[in-house]
């Protein structure tokens, strides 16, 4: 117990908030995970019995699976892709001052105060003039414009907090500008830049209204796939279909706390 009490009262009140915030954020997805186990015809809380009846289900439905290999496929591609973009341009803001870079860096985090509607529709329209409609180029560029600003934000943290005199014993010492890079700068910013990526994954994975307006050749994202199911039916095939996102989600995350350890990543 704290020897004082108004800091036992403070940290009491913190861990409460804590926990609440933490149980708010977590209630939905166990809501979800423990219906889709139901052996019952509609999703209801608690199930009626426990069934695998909708796993099999879901495996067995050719649009989900074809959904979510999509969703899977997209969110990768915008991990490396928004990476690579988005250590460029924190790189340049952090390290660079040069005519423009206010612009530039307000460029980066302008896809955060835009409307995803209104974006889903300016993408549609610039693609449909191109004659791209039908290509996964939309949906990709969707995606990267709002994977990105996480990614900047992310990796601007990382450089801002390690010594750069670590840089310049290694440029003093004849080491050329990509070998410092490459040797000293992306060694010391990796959980950075893995987090960077989980957030570009995630981004990526869980969109709807962009990816709504940008489906081509017949293929659609899981969320979009789920939302139009939902429109017509109510079953726990939903449920089940949620509970792998949030598996595939959840096995991206502790993958990379397997790499790195969680107190690297935080």
């Amino acid at each position: 117990m704290r020897s004082d009490p108004v800091d036992y009262l403070m940290w009491v009140s913190g861990a409460a908030i804590r926990a609440l915030v933490y149980s708010m954020l977590a209630l939905p997805a166990l809501l979800v995970i423990t219906s889709s186990f139901t052996s019952g015809e509609r999703m209801n809380f608690p199930p009626a019995g426990f069934s695998l009846r909708w796993y099999k289900a879901a495996f067995a439905n050719d649009l989900f699976m074809s959904a979510l290999w999509t969703s899977t496929y997209i969110a990768v591609l915008v991990s490396v892709i928004a990476l690579s973009i988005g250590f460029a341009a924190a790189f340049a803001i952090n390290r660079y001052s040069f005519r423009g870079k206010e612009f530039l860096q307000g460029l980066a985090f302008s896809p955060l105060i835009v409307p995803a509607v209104v974006l889903g529709i300016g993408l549609l329209q610039l693609f449909a003039w191109l004659d791209l409609t039908q290509t996964i180029y939309p949906l990709l560029l969707g995606h990267l414009v709002l994977a990105i600003p996480y990614v900047v934000r992310t990796i601007l943290a990382s450089l801002s907090l390690y010594d750069q005199q670590l840089e310049q014993a290694a440029m003093n010492l004849r080491a050329t500008p990509l070998l410092v890079i490459r040797r000293i700068t992306l060694p010391l910013i990796l959980p950075g830049l893995l987090s960077a990526a989980i957030f570009a994954f995630v981004t990526s994975f869980g969109n709807v209204t962009v990816s709504s307006f940008l489906t081509y050749g017949g293929h659609v994202t899981l969320p979009v796939q789920i939302f139009a199911y939902v429109d017509t039916s109510y079953d726990p095939l939903v449920a089940a279909v949620s509970s792998l996102m949030i598996v595939v989600t959840l096995a991206v995350i502790l993958t990379i706390e397997r790499l790195i350890g969680a107190e690297r990543l935080a």
